[in-house]
């Protein structure tokens, strides 16, 4: 019912900067349900018939320095659903784990490549996930973003879930607790469609907004509201401008 690809980015010395997962699917909320990211761990997606209690826990598991491979068998063991289940994974070091049981219904699988993982289930084709892959694969030069975005749309355009379109979510974590972005489309008959234009959307105030807030290396963040004014003022009118 649903396919996602998660990504690992990192830095010129192979550490871990950001992890990136975009998601879509006929059912409902698919953002609320599948994926998960917890900084300086790693990232998790849970499909198919899918467990949600497999996010959570894995992270925690990651968190602690469980590998990924370790962390899947873990939860499927703990599992009596397994085979009903899709899971993938990928954790600080770059470690990929996935998991396609037998019971989601075709065409339902997985592949990847270095830092990279995508999985579905109920898709039209093989193609659907080996496009998405590729795309990510061919447009480096794009921002984490707009890259997921575009290797989302390839998928859609290889035919998507099978069933048709309802959801889709884009989260994006970097070095904080709380996502750098976090975006979703609950009931929406172009979910990628309007994914991408929440996306241009917050390039009106929010992504200078976030950039004033609280972090680990700054507890306080900059809460003089004039500043902050005039910051997103400027980029409102940049925006209107482009």
């Amino acid at each position: 019912m649903t396919w996602s690809i998660i990504v690992r980015e990192t830095d010129a010395k192979g550490k871990t900067t950001r992890f990136g997962i975009a998601i879509a699917s006929r059912f409902f909320s698919v953002g609320m349900m599948c994926p998960r990211i917890r900084a300086g761990a790693g990232a998790i997606c849970s499909q198919a018939l899918m467990n949600p209690t497999f996010p959570p826990r894995g992270l925690r598991l990651l968190a602690e320095g469980v590998p990924a491979p370790d962390v899947l068998r873990i939860l499927l063991e703990s599992d009596a659903g397994a085979h009903m289940r899709q899971v993938h994974l990928i954790d600080d070091a770059g470690r990929i784990a996935q998991h396609t049981g037998a019971g989601p219904k075709a065409w339902a699988g997985h592949m990847q490549a270095e830092n990279v993982s995508v999985a579905g289930n109920i898709l039209a084709g093989e193609r659907v996930a080996g496009d998405t892959l590729a795309a990510w694969l061919g447009r480096s030069e794009l921002p984490l973003e707009q890259r997921l975005l575009v290797a989302m749309e390839a998928g859609e355009a290889a035919g998507g879930d099978s069933r048709g379109k309802e959801s889709a979510a884009l989260v994006i974590h970097a070095d904080q607790e709380y996502p750098e972005l976090e975006l979703r489309v609950d009931n929406h008959p172009d979910p990628l469609g309007e994914l991408r234009r929440l996306l241009h959307e917050s390039g009106r105030r929010f992504t200078t907004f976030r950039g004033f807030l609280a972090t680990r290396q700054n507890p306080a963040g900059v809460f003089d509201r004039p500043i902050l004014d005039q910051a997103v003022a400027a980029s409102e009118a940049a925006f209107r401008e482009a």
